[in-house]
């Protein structure tokens, strides 16, 4: 028979939803009524879905997500803060498209990584290509692709990121050449790609972190004046799950 060459032929050539969607119709007898045309359309069809299945789980692969978060599973029920049509708005990933960015602040605990991560889960399900880091460990990795030569094929790969999420922003003083490694990755996603900073510290004190004024002036320029804000306020999210235990 020619059915096993045809799912073989059709495996090498990386057709892997139209082989399955091949052997499904030849194993069951509810698709002997359909046509031809009708057939070959629901294997292109599978074989569309298990690409676009695949492309998307190497997405959120590569964005390296520090918490497993989804724009539906975002807690209105607790007083944070937390604007529904401004996130409902964010769920369309417009201002991705706009090259637009986005600065979560708020207490410890609040949520704010979550609200990050669900936003970028929600680029990659929309087709972009987004990349996770916590501030403390993408100056670490800068320093060392410094010493190992990786550094310019590093900052490529930031830069050319649809959206880029630089989480924990704030916890300490930025060195000098944390400072002016910022400045570039900021200056070359400026109105090009989108960028969400989320931390502890207000919008109001960033100016104080960054001990260079005129670098400091060049990176908020940069961030906040194209920027949806959302400050989160309230409770520790963490210690009320913990009570509710």
């Amino acid at each position: 028979m020619l059915t096993i060459p045809t799912v073989e032929r059709l495996r090498e050539l990386k057709f892997y939803g139209m082989a399955k969607a091949f052997e499904e119709q030849l194993s069951c007898v509810e698709y002997e009524g359909l046509s031809f045309e009708e057939r070959m359309s629901l294997m292109v069809d599978r074989e569309v879905t298990e690409r676009e299945d695949r492309r998307l789980k190497s997405r959120l692969k590569q964005a390296k997500f520090r918490q497993n978060a989804c724009m539906e599973d975002i807690d209105y029920s607790q007083a944070r803060g937390l604007d529904k049509s401004l996130i409902a708005s964010l769920s369309g990933c417009r201002w991705i498209k706009e090259h637009l960015n986005v600065i979560i602040t708020g207490a410890t605990g609040v949520g704010k990584s979550f609200i990050a991560c669900a936003l970028g889960h929600r680029a990659c399900m929309e087709g972009y290509r987004t990349s996770y880091f916590r501030a403390p460990r993408l100056f670490q990795e800068l320093s060392v692709a410094k010493g190992d030569g990786r550094y310019a094929k590093m900052m490529n790969a930031i830069a050319k990121s649809h959206l880029l999420i630089i989480d924990d922003w704030g916890l300490s003083a930025l060195t000098e050449p944390e400072q002016r490694d910022l400045l570039e990755i900021l200056d070359e996603r400026h109105g090009i790609h989108s960028t969400i900073m989320s931390g502890q510290l207000p919008v109001e004190h960033w100016h104080e972190t960054i001990s260079n004024p005129t670098l400091a002036d060049a990176i908020l320029d940069r961030l906040i004046h194209n920027a949806y804000k959302i400050n989160l306020k309230g409770e520790s999210m963490r210690k009320k799950k913990t009570m509710l235990t």
